[in-house]
């Protein structure tokens, strides 16, 4: 099994593509260990010294880690969890854990505008993002202001702000008129 590995814009998060599915569909985020449980191979991937965060996608595994570490060290342990998970024949989420994570529900009279900001989520920016290692959800919108969860390399990256607010946020309010201001959340 060979394992490649991209940097993100994120400088303590890095893409490993095990060259298999990871999530047949949405993505499982694990900010801390605390959740890691519901998941065999975040489980692991936390028993490595140095990491702070796990994330999945379809195709790939996001390790976000701590600031005092360096990647040199910490990689292979990583890159060895991930290839044992695989060869292991466990599965990647336990039971039926395996709940894909995705966008907010929404009840109220902004259904339509929801639906438009959900659309464009799912049709330009969460593509986007997951080629950097994360994903953004819909979380909530009130009074012209959309609320946005960021997971993965997208979390804590010092880009993020810019992303929001220069692409995402002039994405929708070009599209949207009702939109006037986006903002992350934490969940």
């Amino acid at each position: 099994m060979f394992i490649q590995t991209e940097s993100t814009p994120n400088p303590a998060t890095l893409k490993f593509l095990p060259g298999q599915t990871v999530l047949d569909m949405g993505t499982a985020d694990f900010p801390t260990p605390d959740g890691a449980s519901a998941s065999p191979l975040a489980t692991r991937i936390f028993s490595v010294k140095g990491v702070s965060g796990v994330f999945f996608g379809t195709d790939f595994v996001t390790v976000t880690k701590e600031d005092a570490v360096e990647w040199d060290h910490i990689k292979p342990a990583i890159l060895g969890a991930i290839m044992e998970h695989f060869q292991s024949g466990q599965p990647v989420m336990a039971g039926d854990a395996a709940q894909p994570s995705g966008h907010a529900e929404h009840d109220g009279p902004d259904g339509e505008i929801v639906g438009q900001i959900k659309e464009l989520l799912d049709t330009r920016v969460r593509p986007a993002v997951a080629q950097d290692g994360g994903d953004i959800t819909f979380h909530g919108f009130d009074r012209g202001v959309v609320y946005l969860h960021m997971q993965g390399a997208c979390a804590g990256c010092p880009s993020s702000t810019l992303t929001l607010k220069m692409g995402i946020e002039n994405l929708l309010r070009h599209y949207i008129p009702e939109v006037t201001e986006v903002r992350p959340v934490a969940v």
